[in-house]
Order: C-alpha cells, then structure tokens, then sequence
C-alpha cells in the first residue's frame, strides 16, 4: 500500500509518524510550471505583446521562472521573500488586467449600442471581445506559486 500512495503521489505518512510531502510539492510544482508555460505560449500566440501594458503577464511570468529556478537551487530568505514579492505583483498584474479588459469592452460597447446604461452594459462588457476575467488566471498562478512557498518553507 505505501508503494501504491508513493505512485500516485499522495502524501502518506512514515514510521516517524511525520508526513511525507514531496507528492504533493511535485504536483504544485509541476501545475505552477505548466501554467506558467501554458499562459506564456497562449498570450504569445494571441499576440499580447503589442503594447507595454500587454507585456506586463508576460514580464511577471518571466520573473516569476527565474526567481523559481533561483530558489530551486539556493532556498534562502532573501530568494523566498523575492519569490513572495513576484508572486504579489503577479496577483496584482491579474487585477489591473481584468480592469483594462474590462475598461475596453466597456467602451467599446459604449459605442456600439449608446442608449444601453448600468448593469445591462457591464455584463455586455464581461462578454465583450476582450476575455474580462482571463487575467485572473494571474492570480491563480500566484496562488499556485504561493502554495508551493509554503510547501518548501516546512522543509519536511
């Protein structure tokens, strides 16, 4: 049975009665890099690159790659204090950007039917052509490598 836990990555408990984490720090770390990857080849595929404000996921992404790589090499205060920091401006980058997409549907359903006013032209501006709450992946991403700070810093 301890064999079959270990296999499918569940943290199981030892003779020391402590318990074994590395599944779990393995699956965190391996999600928090596949959705880094993931989320920079999707925004480099819709060309989110146009603009300093549209390189912004990207930069905190790339930031957030090295000081992981740091940190998987030499786990220190100041690398995990960094990591932390990264991972907030990331979390933060998530919200203007829902804001900016949110800004641009906003006005350009303000264009497109005038007379519409309130609540009717907020949630047409939540469907709009740009994807309102994509950017709230960032924050998820931040909360992934958040979780995995917290993993590390147990040291078990």
């Amino acid at each position: 049975m301890a064999q079959l836990s270990y296999v499918l990555l569940i943290p199981m408990q030892n003779n020391q009665g402590t318990f074994r984490y590395l599944g779990l720090k393995r699956i965190l770390l391996a999600t928090f890099v596949f959705m880094m990857v993931g989320t920079v080849l999707e925004l480099y595929l819709l060309d989110h690159y146009e603009g300093a404000q549209q390189l912004i996921p990207i930069l905190c992404i790339g930031a957030s790659i090295l000081t992981l790589f740091i940190l998987f090499f030499r786990r220190t205060n100041l690398t995990m204090g960094l990591f932390k920091l990264i991972l907030v401006v990331t979390a933060l980058s998530g919200v203007y950007g829902a804001f900016l997409h949110l800004r641009a549907n906003y006005e350009f359903e303000q264009e497109m039917k005038p007379t519409v006013n309130g609540w009717d032209l907020f949630v047409e501006s939540l469907s709009g052509a740009l994807p309102a709450l994509a950017p709230f992946s960032m924050i998820v991403l931040a909360l992934i490598g958040y979780s995995y700070l917290i993993l590390i810093k147990q040291r078990k």
